[in-house]
């Protein structure tokens, strides 16, 4: 029996409403970047033993990124460091395991693709301390890096950065929100290419409905760990035992990202997810699952709760200390939000000078988004790759803390 032309126009109908209902609207830039899934190429996992030198390197865990080690001559052995693809940002992410049968002092060269250069200061994590190596021990010849590491039986961590994987990610924010349940919701907005979670704090006191909402992001790109510590140390702030952080949280609504590429960070890229893309730069068709979902989500809970999104962050690492602001700040929400509030870290900050890049969003960044697609001000946070520990933890706690003053007395 046919279906009647009245059923087949219902079903049609149903089709179209439930499709658009799970839709999220895209948002247009001037310059569109093709964020479509790309080939990657996987490092080969294994323990490599330099012959009759009693010297072994490793890529055997979460985060590493080595993808070959050549013996070179009795003290040295050549390190091959390679993207998961390109073209990609020239910002060589390396990170190994290494050790020896003996105590011996051992060199390790630094080899990466043509174009490539060396960024980062190497880290060794030894006795589950974190320190760079000493810049005596670090050896230039015009493009070629050599460092210098004392080894003997128990392995250490060399990398570009200290390593902070999925599993570290899920053991801070656990630690963080035990007892604060009753108004810090940890919910998933998904999962990843390879099935890893996407975890999502979803924060308030009281009824949601109506709140302004700030989101906060972080680690989309799998090396920049110095804005994830600022980020940690902002929403611990926020989280934090006082008066303004529970009138804060009576008045606003917070979803914070704690780790917005799992993939990526746990297969030790350079920059992009296991789909060879870099996610901001999806802020527009949302073609990548991380960005998708995630937009899904905040998408949805601003319609169920009547939310306006009035703020957000997106927490990074580069060379140096910066703010990539929009220019466009006259019809947001908040047109005196960054001027006010640079000014209070310049006055709550002792002989702190903020550094800003103004530009509005031509590519489909994160900023771009929050700016064009709900005129609310877009900030990209970025940490440099050598800011110390200190003044990272100094600059979220007093950034989180005039963001708070701000929006209270607004």
């Amino acid at each position: 029996m046919k279906p009647s032309s009245k059923h087949l126009l219902l079903y049609l109908i149903i089709v179209f409403i439930f499709l658009g209902c799970s839709s999220v609207k895209t948002v247009p830039f001037e310059n569109y970047v093709d964020t479509k899934t790309k080939k990657t190429h996987a490092q080969v996992i294994k323990t490599y033993n330099l012959e009759n030198k009693g010297v072994y390197v490793s890529n055997e865990f979460d985060c590493a990124r080595l993808n070959g080690v050549k013996q070179l001559n009795d003290s040295t052995a050549v390190l091959d460091i390679y993207p998961e693809n390109s073209p990609i940002n020239n910002s060589a992410y390396f990170a190994f395991k290494a050790w020896s049968n003996t105590p011996k002092d051992f060199y390790f060269e630094f080899k990466y693709p043509i174009g490539y250069k060396h960024r980062y200061v190497p880290k060794v994590k030894r006795n589950n301390v974190w320190k760079a190596v000493d810049s005596s021990q670090i050896f230039r010849n015009d493009s070629i890096v050599t460092v210098k590491l004392s080894l003997d039986k128990e392995p250490i961590v060399v990398a570009a950065q200290e390593l902070q994987s999925s599993k570290d990610v899920k053991k801070w924010y656990t630690n963080l929100i035990k007892g604060k349940e009753d108004y810090v919701r940890l919910e998933s907005f998904g999962s990843t290419t390879l099935g890893r979670n996407l975890p999502v704090l979803d924060i308030y006191r009281g009824n949601p409905e109506g709140k302004e909402l700030i989101v906060l992001l972080t680690r989309q790109h799998p090396p920049e760990v110095t804005g994830f510590f600022a980020f940690q140390e902002f929403l611990k702030t926020v989280l934090g035992d006082s008066a303004l952080s529970e009138e804060f949280l009576n008045t606003y609504r917070v979803l914070a990202f704690p780790i917005m590429n799992p993939d990526g960070v746990d297969l030790g890229h350079w920059r992009h997810n296991a789909n060879g893309v870099d996610t901001n730069r999806d802020w527009s068709k949302y073609n990548q699952p991380e960005i998708k979902q995630a937009v899904k989500y905040i998408t949805e809970k601003v319609k169920q709760d009547k939310n306006k999104i009035v703020l957000g962050l997106d927490f990074h690492s580069t060379w140096h200390d910066v703010f990539y602001t929009n220019k466009i700040r006259e019809n947001t929400t908040f047109p005196n939000f960054i001027d006010d509030w640079f000014t209070a870290l310049e006055k709550e900050i002792p002989g702190y000078k903020v550094n800003e890049a103004s530009g509005n969003s031509t590519k489909p960044v994160s900023k771009g988004w929050f700016l064009y697609g709900h005129n609310a001000v877009g900030i990209t946070y970025e940490i440099g790759d050598k800011t110390p520990k200190d003044k990272i933890k100094r600059m979220g706690r007093v950034s989180a803390t005039e963001m708070m003053k701000i929006l209270i007395k607004r």
